[in-house]
Parts: structure tokens; C-alpha cells; sequence
């Protein structure tokens, strides 16, 4: 089954929940069955092991937990007989075993439900003789990773995200970034450290303070091992969206990664990482959203702290927040010392051209260039994103530059690198080819002492 049949065919599970929910709460329901789903299959070949296990220490309440994640070659396990196939046998009772089934994962993995309010869904789908009736649609898929390989198990989530949103009249974008964009903005990342991110056990670090379902850092990890197959990146991600949390969780805990490392919670007010510094930072924080919420907890940082927290040089305006998220990636950048950090960005026109000299965007702009951290701007094409079809721009930073790019900016005029959807998805009416993701990334890494500053580049390239 393809990326497009399976996602058709789990949004059809919809046609089932029409007049007893409303179409904005649809996805309250499809999305941890999928995930219930996708665990499950992910666990299957090991399933008998990790029950024998359990078995053998019956009379001291069981297995301990990394003995079951050993037998279960997995981040997470479950203990339970029942599977969704298994459910169906005993439709009297679907509600009490599925209900034990889910609390018989591993915390990691029933942190994931908590975060859907599962339980609470279970209990209405069988007030609603709805209950047996989804179980028995899920049993009959196969997502495990064989069948559905994890990128696509992701694409298949953030389309149906993308449709839940447009139902609720969310915005999608607050939730995934479009894949074309994260493989250009993980190229350009990368790009400076090919030497070192070659060598055989390389181990590095990668974090998103606005996770989102964790697209961006799956195509990371994605990137680096088609690179190099013995190198290791650690994923760090701090997500506010309980639903977008859980999903990235979900998926971290697929990918073998430590799933302590994906936390929830609102990044500019309560940074989960505190001590915490990382080789390459990467992220697309909300465009023109204000940070009024968190208004109280930054401003003190920035009197009491300084130079000291995250927002020293000063503050954007509040109906703006991107630039927050920026100066909190700065404070995360392993120092130089210590080999450096590098950090790829996306962000709207607004922190490139907002505020007059003195204002706090201007400050912020002043002591970047003042501390020869920016690297590289890519004017992107416009209508890429799901959410909004304005001008975007992916800024590079390094605080360890290479002699060539010391004092330097380059900028990059890729507004013309495009090619047309089919069918729009919201706002996305162009993507960017693989094609054209190489040759922007390829002008990106040559940048030579003496070469220009700014370069365009189109279907055939002028320099």
C-alpha cells in the first residue's frame, strides 16, 4: 500500500464517525488508532518473546522493564496477550481488554495515548456502538516498518493532520513543515561538516525547540544515515502541542531513539533543556505568531539575565515571536571549543526587514552580524508552505565558521527553484525538486573567498 492508498483508506475510516462526531474531532479518534496501529506491528515479531519473559518473572510482578525492551529489540514494549486482531473475539468486553491492552505498554509508549486522551475516546466510541467497529478496521492494516517504511509512515500522519486541520479551520503548518523544505534545509546544514560527518562512529546531537510531529528531525536522522551508515545523531525536540507531541514521541520511540529526549512544553517560557548545548539546531517556528502568553516569563528573563539567558540583545515586538526562537537556538549552539554549532532556520520576511535602528529586531540583527554568526540567507519560492503562500528564507548560522565565509553573508536568490503542484495542498501550490534541493545546496557549499556575495539561482544557473 502507497503513501496515498494508505492514507485514503485510514481517512475513510472517517465515513464510520460522521453524525456521532463532529468533523473537527475526527482526528481526536484516527490518529492514536493509527499510532495504536503502527506500535503494535512494530512490536509483533517480538511479541511472543517479550510474553515468555513476562512469564518467567509471574511471581515478582513481572519482567524488569530493559530486560522486556532487550527481548522486545525495541524503546518500549507491551506485555498484553491482546492484540486488534485479538480484540474481536470477545466483542462483549472490547472496551474492558482494549482498555487493559493500552496499559499494558511501556510508560514511554502510554504517555503517547495519555497525551490523545485515548481512554476518553474509548469509553465514548462504546457508549456510541462504535467501538468494535473501529478495532475491526485498524486489525486489517499492516503498517509495520517493512510494509510502511517510517518516512512514509510520517508523510501518511502529517496528511492526515493537514486534513483534520482544514476540517477544524486550524493551521496545518503550525504542526509539519513540507518535506521539500526540511531535505533542503538539512543539506545546507550538513554541508560544511561532510568531512567530519563521514568519519565511521561519528556521534553529533540535533534539536528542534518547535518539534512539531518530528518531520524535521526524521529527515535528519534520514540525511546522515544515507551519508554515512555507522554514524549516530541523537534527536532532541521540545514540542507545545500535546496531539503533535505525541506523534513525534511515537516516533522516536520507533526509531531506537531515547524517547526522554522529546519533551512537552511551551520552549520561550520553559526551556526543557536547559543545560543543554547541541552541534546543529534546526527548526521552523510559527510565522507571525505573537508571544503575549509567554510575555511575562521572557521579559524577566531578558531584565534579570541578560546577556546571561537567551534573550540578551533584546526583544522583537509582540505580535512576532520567530525571533525568539532564533535567539534561543544561538544559546543551545555547542561553543567553539567545543567544535561549534550550527543551526538552519525558516522564517518569514518579518525578521529580516522588521524595526527600525534602535527597536529590538534591529538588536538582535546587530549583534548576529557583530558576532559573525550568519552565514547564508536562501530566498525561498513562495507558495511552499501549507499554511501561507508568502515570501519565506532559511538563514544559516555557524559559530565556528571556515576561514572563506569570515565575514561574510551569502545570500542566495532561489525564489525561481520550483515546480508546480498538481493539486495544491492549502497554500502549497510549488515544491522543490531534488534536483533543484542539490544545485541550491551545491552554490550554497561553494561559496569561495572572491566569489559574489549574492547569487541567483534558476533553472539554469547564473552566477
Amino acid at each position: 500500500m502507497n503513501f496515498s492508498e494508505l492514507a485514503n483508506f485510514i481517512w475513510g475510516v472517517a465515513d464510520l464517525l460522521r453524525g456521532d462526531y463532529k468533523r473537527a474531532d475526527f482526528g481526536k479518534v484516527i490518529l492514536p488508532f493509527t499510532l495504536l496501529r503502527r506500535l503494535e506491528c512494530v512490536l509483533e515479531p517480538t511479541k511472543t518473546k517479550v510474553l515468555k519473559e513476562q512469564e518467567k518473572y509471574k511471581g515478582e510482578g513481572g519482567a524488569p522493564g530493559v530486560v522486556l525492551k532487550r527481548r522486545s529489540g525495541q524503546a518500549f514494549y507491551n506485555v498484553s496477550p491482546f492484540t486488534l486482531p485479538g480484540l474481536l473475539a470477545d466483542q462483549k468486553h472490547i472496551r474492558q481488554n482494549l482498555t487493559a491492552y493500552l496499559g499494558d505498554f511501556s510508560s514511554e509508549a502510554r504517555e503517547v495515548f495519555e497525551r490523545f486522551k485515548f481512554l476518553e475516546r474509548v469509553r465514548e466510541l462504546d457508549d456510541k456502538n462504535l467501538l468494535f467497529l473501529l478495532v475491526q478496521k485498524f486489525a486489517t492494516i499492516d503498517l509495520h516498518p517493512d510494509t510502511v517504511p517510517n518516512e512514509t509512515m510520517g508523510l501518511v500522519f502529517e496528511e492526515l493532520i493537514r486534513k483534520f486541520a482544514e476540517e477544524s479551520n486550524e493551521t496545518a503548518g503550525e504542526h509539519f513543515t513540507p518535506r521539500d523544505v526540511i531535505r533542503l534545509m538539512v543539506q545546507c546544514l550538513f554541508a560544511e561538516d561532510n568531512d567530519s560527518l563521514s568519519q565511521p562512529g561519528v556521534v553529533r546531537a540535533l534539536y528542534d525547540p518547535a518539534a512539531g510531529t518530528g518531520g524535521m528531525l526524521s529527515v535528519a536522522q534520514n540525511t546522515l544515515q544515507g551519508m554515512n551508515n555507522k554514524a549516530k545523531l541523537a534527536l532532541f525536540g521540545q514540542e507545545l502541542n500535546d496531539e503533535s507531541y505525541a506523534i513525534c514521541k511515537a516516533d522516536m520511540l520507533i526509531k531506537g531513539q531515547d524517547p526522554d529526549n522529546i519533551r512537552r512544553g511551551n520552549t520561550l517560557s520553559e526551556d526543557a533543556f536547559p543545560a543543554e548545548k547541541f552541534d546543529y539546531g534546526l527548526s521552523n517556528p510559527p510565522f507571525g505568531v505573537d508571544w503575549k502568553k509567554v510575555q511575562e516569563a521572557v521579559k524577566s528573563e531578558h531584565e534579570k539575565k541578560g546577556y546571561g539567558g537567551r534573550f540578551g540583545p533584546g526583544l522583537p515586538r509582540i505580535s512576532d515571536g520567530a525571533l525568539l526562537f532564533l535567539l534561543h537556538l544561538i544559546s543551545k549552539m555547542r561553543p567553539p571549543a567545543e567544535g561549534g554549532g550550527r543551526i538552519g532556520i525558516v522564517l518569514n520576511g518579518s525578521p529580516l526587514f522588521t524595526g527600525d535602528a534602535g527597536s529590538g529586531e534591529s538588536e538582535i540583527r546587530r549583534w548576529i552580524l557583530e558576532n559573525d554568526w550568519l552565514e547564508a540567507i536562501i530566498a525561498l519560492p513562495n507558495d511552499l508552505f501549507y499554511n501561507t503562500g508568502i515570501a519565506t528564507y532559511i538563514w544559516i548560522l555557524d559559530n565556528h565558521k571556515k576561514p572563506n565565509r569570515q565575514g561574510r553573508v551569502q545570500l542566495i536568490d532561489a525564489t525561481r527553484m520550483y515546480a508546480k503542484m498538481k493539486k495544491s495542498l492549502g497554500n502549497k501550490r510549488t515544491y522543490i525538486t531534488e534536483e533543484q534541493a542539490d544545485e541550491i545546496a551545491r552554490v550554497y557549499s561553494e561559496a569561495r573567498d572572491g566569489a559574489p556575495c549574492v547569487t541567483v539561482v534558476a533553472a539554469s544557473i547564473n552566477r
